[in-house]
């Protein structure tokens, strides 16, 4: 099973107000940056990224929580961002029950977290010495089995 199919098994077996706001916010992720791929990571935890890691989704008793990796290097003026505030990294949004998700300001943090991690790739893509070998770059390990996915409409999502 790949990443996709697990976030729509975890979204089908949270039939009460959780799943579909979990399918919304997916809905929102790949509607703010279709080139996000899905990953299953940790044991059992939605991630989405693009040059980077840019969100992962939980799902709570009393919450679904939406966090940032880099959130704290994020531009927040709807002030959507209501926990991890004081962290020096990580951001967080937590979504309760009757809580309206805010599109509009959801997108634009999402494409910011984007961009950050697309700027860092920039920052770093010039040559890095080994011990050995002052001036050869390092390879990079492809992994052979890793758990993504890229989807343009998402299953479980729906308008709200």
């Amino acid at each position: 099973m790949n990443a996709c199919e697990r976030i729509d098994g975890l979204i089908a077996n949270l039939s009460d107000w959780r799943g579909t706001t979990f399918a919304t916010i997916r809905r929102i992720i790949h509607e703010a940056d279709p080139d996000t791929i899905e990953e299953w990571k940790w044991m059992g935890t939605p991630v989405w990224s693009h040059d980077g890691l840019v969100c992962i989704a939980n799902a709570f008793k009393d919450k679904v929580k939406l966090t940032f990796s880099q959130g704290a290097s994020l531009e927040d003026p709807d002030q959507i961002f209501n926990n991890g505030l004081t962290g020096k990294q990580w951001r967080a949004i937590d979504i309760y029950r009757d809580d309206r998700v805010n599109e509009k300001s959801l997108k634009v943090l999402l494409h910011d977290a984007v961009g950050y991690n697309q700027s860092k790739m920039q920052s770093t893509k010039r040559p890095h010495a080994t011990r050995d070998n002052p001036k050869k770059r390092p390879e990079k390990r492809i992994l052979e089995h890793r758990d993504t996915c890229t989807r343009q409409s998402p299953v479980g999502a729906q308008e709200t």
